[in-house]
């Protein structure tokens, strides 16, 4: 059973570094120790890792250090990609390996071969049309049909130009200093895409998201049943009931089961928990993109609307702190007025907090269905927007 308890150990420390990393910086884990390990894996280690170089190698070790970083984080590079089609395949490499030879099975038929492959390579179609589409690059022949299409809040976005393109800024684009163009309804730019996610390939990201989890659900869920197959095929259950005199009980017989299956199909369990594990990070990606999709928000609105409303709160607090003062100077000038009762008091100050509540007002959002339809089919790609084309032309 050591090898099952060091399986459980190696699986939780892995989800708990894999969820520190992407979710640490949420409020919810704040001064927890997922929120520490976030800044240790995000800050610290990196920080400690510099100083060591420098230590040993000098400034020439760190140098080197530093432009290896440039490359990797600050100008395009396919090293992401790379990586995820060496994930999926290794993966699906060493399925076929552990696997194939017990399809068809008890519960299996050899369909699955062909589905699985299907499958995998639906998954690279969508992931290099996501990497190679055009996101929605704003030039100088199309930013006047972008600036009718997308008009200023005068809230989040107000009448400007790319300082680095030198053509006006449509609502909702930025100019992406990694890519060097600007783009329209730009979310953000993903590095494993190596591409910006903008007006144009949004819905391709979306589907991208859905189906690998989709697809990691899927080799989960058949993994499991290559498994049951072989617990019914080889009669483990009636070996352990009637030769070794196991009770015939769920609680006397699965960690007999869970033993047999470690030692027989270790590969195969630790295949279930890695794509278990991913499966959970992409629905949570997933379901966060849908979100915005479907409220008409990006993530670069998201914290767009953050600064504002921190912007707006700070600027109340300030009022109020100065009316207080007022109120403090006004107090000591007339000392012998009747004060003003506490509940009297207290019910004023609810009010001005009512009146000066902050609201977010998204004019983009115009409904789920209109929503989800400027995603499924872009305003760019409409012949609307072609006919402004040639109108201004």
């Amino acid at each position: 059973m050591s090898l099952h308890w060091a399986l459980i150990c190696h699986g939780l420390i892995t989800l708990t570094i894999v969820v520190s990393f992407l979710c640490g910086q949420w409020r919810i884990f704040q001064g927890t120790p997922i929120s520490s390990i976030h800044r240790f894996l995000s800050f610290g280690a990196y920080q400690y890792f510099l100083r060591f170089i420098g230590a040993v190698f000098g400034d020439r070790g760190t140098n080197l250090i530093l432009s290896v970083e440039y490359y990797c984080c600050d100008r395009p590079n396919p090293i992401l990609q790379l990586i995820y089609l060496a994930i999926i395949g290794t993966t699906y490499y060493i399925i076929v390996k552990t696997s194939f030879s017990y399809i068809p099975g008890y519960y299996l038929s050899e369909a699955h071969r062909y589905a699985s492959f299907l499958a995998i390579a639906v998954g690279i179609l969508l992931f290099l049309v996501t990497s190679f589409s055009d996101p929605g690059t704003v030039k100088a022949d199309n930013v006047s049909r972008y600036l009718s299409a997308y008009p200023y809040d005068n809230i989040i976005y107000t009448e400007k130009e790319c300082p680095t393109c030198k053509i006006p800024k449509p609502a909702r684009s930025k100019h992406c200093s990694l890519c060097n163009r600007c783009v329209a309804r730009f979310d953000h730019h993903c590095g494993w895409m190596n591409n910006c996610i903008g007006e144009r390939n949004t819905r391709y990201f979306l589907a991208f998201l859905l189906w690998h989890f989709l697809l990691c659900i899927y080799g989960t869920i058949a993994i499991g049943l290559v498994l049951a197959g072989r617990l019914k095929e080889l009669q483990i259950v009636h070996v352990l009931t009637v030769y070794y005199g196991v009770d015939n009980s769920l609680r006397s017989l699965a960690p007999y089961v869970v033993q047999w299956l470690l030692d027989a199909h270790n590969t195969q369990i630790l295949l279930m928990v890695f794509m278990g594990v991913v499966s959970l990070l992409l629905a949570g990606f997933f379901a966060y993109h849908a979100n915005l999709c479907l409220t008409n928000t990006t993530t670069n609105e998201t914290f767009k609307w953050q600064d504002y409303i921190s912007w707006q709160k700070n600027l109340i607090e300030a009022r109020a702190s100065t009316a207080a003062l007022k109120a403090n100077i006004a107090g000591m000038t007339t000392e012998g007025k009747p004060q003003e009762s506490k509940c009297k008091s207290f019910f004023r100050r609810s009010l001005l907090q009512d009146t000066e509540a902050i609201v977010k007002k998204n004019v983009y959002d115009k409904g789920f269905f209109h929503n989800l339809y400027e995603v499924v089919f872009p305003v760019s790609t409409r012949a609307s927007f072609l006919h402004t084309k040639s109108k201004s032309g």
